[in-house]
């Protein structure tokens, strides 16, 4: 089995980094936002282990991690995954295509 490298896009990480900020302002705690990387956590080592698990998302050669209101969408190479995208499911999927591209 092939042992690939997680790396977030710039765009992802910046993405993860807002929506963790606005729960933790929004609920004056940081427990949802630790539930989200917890989460978060859990599906980055399912892809580690079986990258094709997830669903072949609309984008490009992508795939899709959906987990609740949140999802994952990344790339497979032959030595690396590649997060794109960490996005709220209740934003208009139109700004996700014009985020990644």
């Amino acid at each position: 089995m092939v042992k690939r490298k997680i790396v977030w896009t710039e765009t992802a990480a910046k993405q993860r980094r807002e929506i963790l900020r606005y729960w933790t302002d929004r609920n004056k705690s940081t427990t949802y936002a630790e539930k989200l990387i917890d989460i978060t956590a859990k599906h980055l080592k399912v892809i580690s282990k079986n990258p094709d698990a997830f669903k072949e998302s609309e984008i490009d050669e992508a795939r899709e991690s959906a987990m609740g209101h949140f999802s994952l969408y990344y790339k497979i190479t032959s030595d690396q995954i590649i997060v794109m995208a960490f996005w709220d499911n209740r934003q208009d999927p139109k700004k996700l295509l014009k985020a990644i591209s």
